[in-house]
Order: structure tokens, then sequence, then C-alpha cells
């Protein structure tokens, strides 16, 4: 139960690092029309609060995002993304 809250808690601190990171990733991508975001925004979304929540550190590199569903049950393919890029300039609170 412990856990559960503090995972919470460092979700809450996360929150605009992830938004900033996830909207810099879905500039001039391809929307969805269901959503009106980025195809593999929200996948990536919970893809980097789980690493985040899991290593205390941001990502580096290219790291290729999993195949996945949409709410639909629809695939998703999986993408590239570039963490390095998508980093420039932000780092994660204290």
């Amino acid at each position: 139960m412990e856990a559960q809250s503090n995972d919470e808690a460092m979700r809450d601190l996360y929150q605009p690092i992830v938004t900033a990171m996830v909207d810099r990733w879905s500039e001039g991508k391809t929307l969805n029309p269901d959503s009106g975001k980025a195809n593999g925004y929200y996948r990536l979304t919970v893809w980097l609060f789980d690493y985040l929540v899991l290593h205390r550190s941001m990502p580096q590199g290219l790291h290729q995002m999993p195949e996945g569903r949409d709410r639909f049950n629809r695939i998703e393919r999986s993408f590239p993304v570039d963490f390095d890029e998508l980093s420039r300039g932000l780092s994660l609170p204290a």
C-alpha cells in the first residue's frame, strides 16, 4: 500500500516533465481522430511514467515503443523515440 502511494506521489511529481516531453514528441505527428492526440500519445505517456518511477532518471538514447492497441482494440504500430532530443533542456525535479 505504501509503495503504491509513493508511486502516485512520484507520478504527481513527474507529471509536468512527462507532459512536456510527450507534447514535444507529438508536435507535427498525425492526430488520431478519436482522441485528438498523436497516435501513440497515451502509450508513450504511460511508458514514460513507468520508466521514471522505476528508474528515477530520464531515459536516454533511442527507445522503441512497443506495439499497442487503442481503446477500440485497433493495433497501433511500434515507433522509435529519441529521448536525448525530447529531454534536451529538461531535468527531473529534485
